[in-house]
């Protein structure tokens, strides 16, 4: 592969020139990436090739504090917003799904060395206001819509301590707010204090962006075929139980969790690694990775809760700049990011409740395969009229022969049937 110098002080047009000789590509290649390009998006990221479009679907009627929301899910996965749209009618039956967000706090730190960690915390506690102060003199707008709620010393091991800062970040994402303040503070501990400060940075964890979501599904909701309500419910509970105790369960039964909360952090801009993080370090913080949801049989159907943090904002980063996040933000109807927080935490309930009920009832590759084969008839290039008649015929095929060279087969029949 040809090296390519200078790369990113290039403009668009000679980039482009310089990958299509390093590579190769074809005319239609060069064509499906410059098709795509979105002027407005060629300066959010360095080294701006094309726009990766993914498709996007809606859930409708999810119904969170009584409030009915249409969903806006954008996703790759066939079976996702499927999934989310069962789950939310299962626990609308019930009477809507019931969430609370805690706060929306984000957490920083100022990571610090020192010789002699008494000394380091003596310092702290003395000049603790004038800390806080640096914090706000550096947004001083935070006052307005959040505010520096805390700042803590927090030893690490015996070299090793952090200053955490705890900014309450109103609507805004607020990454880049904290890590202003938090650079702030390291300049003024590296001015008065002869200590090394090794980094300043938000911290992901999470903690302090805690939601949690309940519902109730009526036992009729739950009936599968010749299984009862009250059968699928006790097997629901039973697999929720495994995934609290058992890691290698816990780790599928939380991305498929993720699978929805993430569909719609990406379709409103929000920064997906962020939440995945926290969602997953809140999953591992008693020392043992756990489901982050439980499920119990109740006299009158089965209860559900989920509690994890999620991270995310209505203002800032990406959310009103990428156009189609702007038109989503109109279609959520979204007032705050506590509400916004506590939507994400339904779509999660909602999500996990229809993969459970399928993996105890019919398996989850029933629901899957009807999907994939969809997936895999466009992968073997029919058009959008082609699709249904050569999946009606894949579909009359054994599993074990349902794959491309089968769907490409029926597609060329499809083909000269056409032409005759």
């Amino acid at each position: 592969m040809t090296e390519l110098h200078g790369f990113h002080r290039k403009s668009y047009e000679e980039r482009f020139r310089m990958l299509v000789a390093a590579t190769d590509l074809s005319a239609n290649e060069q064509q499906v990436l410059q098709a795509n390009y979105q002027p407005t998006e060629a300066h959010l990221i360095e080294n701006y090739l094309t726009s990766y479009g993914l498709p996007e679907g809606i859930v409708p009627n999810v119904v969170v504090n009584q409030k009915h929301y249409l969903v806006p899910m954008v996703t790759e996965e066939p079976s996702v917003i499927a999934a989310a749209s069962n789950g939310a009618g299962m626990l609308r039956r019930g009477g809507g799904i019931t969430a609370t967000a805690e706060s929306h706090v984000l957490t920083g730190e100022v990571l610090i060395k020192a010789d002699n960690l008494l000394v380091l915390q003596n310092w702290f506690d003395e000049h603790r206001q004038l800390l806080l102060q640096t914090a706000v003199d550096a947004h001083p707008s935070i006052k307005k819509y959040g505010g520096v709620r805390d700042l803590k010393f927090n030893p690490i091991d015996e070299t090793h301590a952090s200053f955490e800062l705890f900014v309450d970040v109103g609507n805004a994402m607020g990454a880049n707010l904290v890590n202003s303040m938090l650079e702030a503070i390291a300049t003024l501990v590296e001015t008065e204090l002869d200590h090394r400060v090794i980094m300043s940075i938000l911290s992901n964890f999470g903690d302090h962006n805690i939601v949690m979501a309940t519902g109730m599904v009526p036992f009729s909701a739950l009936q599968r075929g010749a299984l009862s309500g009250e059968e699928v419910a006790a097997r629901i509970e039973e697999a929720a139980h495994i995934a609290k105790i058992y890691p290698k369960r816990a780790a599928t039964h939380n991305k498929g969790i993720m699978n929805g909360i993430d569909a719609v952090v990406v379709a409103t801009g929000n920064d997906w690694r962020a939440v995945e993080s926290s969602a997953h370090s809140y999953a591992a913080r008693k020392g043992s990775y756990q489901g982050l949801s439980k499920w119990e049989v109740t006299p009158t159907g089965l209860s559900g809760m989920i509690k994890l943090p999620i991270p995310t904002g209505i203002v800032g980063g990406a959310t009103h700049v990428l156009p189609i996040s702007k038109v989503n933000y109109h279609i959520l109807q979204l007032d705050s990011a506590l509400e916004m927080m506590n939507l994400l935490a339904g779509i999660g309930l909602a999500q996990n409740l229809a993969a459970l009920k399928a993996l105890v009832t019919d398996g989850i590759q029933k629901g899957h395969m009807q999907l994939q084969l969809k997936s895999l008839v466009l992968t073997a290039g029919a058009t959008p009229e082609e699709i249904q008649p050569v999946l009606q015929q894949l579909q009359r095929y054994p599993a074990a022969e349902q794959n491309l060279a089968t769907a490409q087969a029926l597609l060329n029949q499809v083909r000269q049937k056409g032409a005759q």
